[in-house]
């Protein structure tokens, strides 16, 4: 009796310890890709409130956020097999635009986004 309770406890301990590991294996978590940054003048000041644009190449697809009061911007959900544009306005200002590969194996891409002076 003694020896079929050793059993049983083992038996669980080993289920539960693949159960953990399973779950902790990076293979099965989402393969999204997450792209964040901060939105700064020519001074490297960060720019609160200033419009960052996600657009898919593909679908023409344009997804848009708000930078924080710190200038900071987030897109989450990001298709890792698609192709995107990425850009900030304020003011007339406008950065560069920024290539957002699939071939990009990071699933947090970190770009910083410099807002240009206003086109006269």
């Amino acid at each position: 009796m003694m020896a079929c309770r050793k059993f049983v406890a083992a038996a669980f301990v080993t289920l539960l310890s693949g159960l953990l590991l399973y779950a902790q294996n990076p293979k099965h978590e989402s393969q999204l890709k997450t792209v964040r940054g901060v939105v700064t003048d020519k001074s490297d000041n960060p720019v609160p409130s200033s419009v960052v644009f996600l657009k898919n190449v593909r679908t023409n697809q344009v997804r848009s956020n708000i930078a924080s009061n710190d200038g900071a911007y987030r897109f989450s959900g990001i298709d890792p097999n698609a192709e995107y544009e990425l850009y900030a306005q304020k003011d007339g200002a406008k950065s560069q635009t920024h290539s957002i590969s699939s071939f990009d194996s990071r699933l947090d891409i970190v770009l910083n986004l410099k807002l240009d002076k206003k086109k006269s």
